[in-house]
């Protein structure tokens, strides 16, 4: 019987009103939630609640990545607004920009609102790890990961999610393995582990 993985993940919401109490961080509950239902392998989530200044996001994202998270989920602070600077902050400490992602997500929510030309999520490699821009709202987080499928469940739009398992086998991490009813990982065929 083949063993999977154990992958350690940093999730951080960034948020100025959450991080000080004001509401209640929805951010954090929605990636662990959706992770764990999406992935087959044993999860150490290592998560953060932190305001949206740009130099304590970009230490966050490195103390993540040096503490062994081979995907660092990012929620909020990817707008036009004048405190949204995660973007800026995940491409400070980028060794790679990895564009795709990015376009990807603002495709599947440009299906339920026009303003999400407005959205600046990024994504970028430090390392060994992939770090992802995720947007704000709980639903949305889930549609950009997941994707969409029409009424039998056929997928219409390929979530961003498909594509991370196979990201991070090719910068060196963990191999991931995904529940096909959540969301179907996509690798070439020689790139894919026989089951036990």
């Amino acid at each position: 019987m083949s063993t999977l993985d154990p992958v350690r993940i940093g999730i951080v919401s960034v948020s100025d009103r959450a991080s000080t109490g004001v509401y209640e961080d929805k951010g954090l509950p929605a990636l662990k939630d959706w992770l764990t239902r999406a992935l087959c392998n044993p999860i150490e989530f290592e998560a953060r609640l932190i305001p949206d200044e740009q130099a304590q996001i970009s230490a966050t994202l490195i103390e993540l990545v040096d503490a062994g998270c081979s995907l660092v989920l990012t929620t909020g602070g990817t707008g036009p607004a004048l405190r949204d600077v995660t973007p800026e902050a995940t491409l400070a400490v980028a060794h790679k920009e990895m564009p795709g992602f990015g376009e990807q997500m603002r495709q599947i929510s440009l299906k339920f609102v026009p303003t999400a030309i407005l959205s600046r999520q990024c994504a970028v490699v430090r390392g060994q790890s992939l770090i992802l821009n995720l947007p704000g709202q709980p639903k949305a987080i889930a549609e950009t990961l997941e994707g969409l499928r029409d009424a039998d469940g056929q997928s219409l739009v390929s979530g961003i999610f498909a594509a991370v398992p196979y990201c991070i086998d090719l910068i060196g991490g963990p191999y991931l393995e995904t529940r096909p009813d959540v969301c179907k990982a996509f690798r070439p065929k020689s790139a894919i582990r026989p089951a036990a």
